[in-house]
């Protein structure tokens, strides 16, 4: 039997109904105030820890973008200088790594790109699934989907170029007009952007391997 269980309870048959409803209004109007005092706190706990946490990353933030730039810049002066000392292949595109003399620190600088279809694109998938529909899947369904699924798009909405180098790959298969035009557009409408440079910054643990300092500069 706990506290409350022997609380003794009031005796409300004396009481009007008017008084009984002033009551209850009362205690409504009790637990409300609570709760709106009980909303508020949460609320206002809530709301310190946003600002604290957007406080911090704001910083965080500016501080990896000014590191980010100092990269840049570091690596590009030693770029040069690696070109000139030899130790940069001639075709290189701009990755390379660098790693101290001692052999257990290493900066990588991995050169960031991005795919790109042009308007060009869209003639050469057209010519290419009528040929396809149109002769491959009467003849081989199993070759048909295997090359249409090499078109397919992922979830931005491109076409991936290691699977339509893979079709490219098969170019001499068919003397079609709709085949070998839709191949050659596929081509020329294909170009690489350079979205940027990313760093890798490793060092060697205790087991010899090469560990990944885990900084994230993919939104920076």
């Amino acid at each position: 039997m706990n506290a409350e269980t022997m609380q003794p309870q009031a005796d409300l048959s004396g009481l009007t109904t008017a008084q009984l409803k002033q009551m209850l209004a009362e205690r409504e109007k009790d637990e409300r105030a609570a709760r709106e005092k009980a909303r508020k706190a949460y609320e206002n706990g809530r709301d310190m820890e946003i600002q604290d946490l957007m406080s911090e990353a704001s910083y965080l933030a500016e501080r990896m973008e000014a590191f980010k730039k100092k990269c840049h810049e570091r690596l590009d002066a030693q770029a040069i200088k690696l070109a000139e000392y030899g130790e940069i292949r001639s075709n290189s595109k701009g990755g390379f790594s660098i790693t101290h003399s001692k052999g257990n620190l290493r900066i990588t600088r991995i050169r960031s790109t991005e795919p790109y279809w042009d308007e060009r694109s869209t003639k050469a998938v057209e010519l290419i699934k009528d040929f396809l529909y149109d002769t491959v899947k009467k003849r081989d369904v199993k070759t048909f989907e295997m090359l249409l699924s090499f078109l397919a798009k992922n979830k931005n909405g491109d076409m991936e170029y290691a699977k339509v180098f893979i079709l490219i790959q098969h170019e001499q298969m068919w003397e079609d007009t709709r085949w070998k035009e839709g191949i050659r557009l596929l081509k020329e409408s294909y170009s690489i952007n350079l979205k940027g440079y990313g760093y890798e910054f490793k060092s060697l643990d205790e087991q010899g391997k090469w560990e990944n300092l885990k900084l994230n500069f993919t939104s920076v």
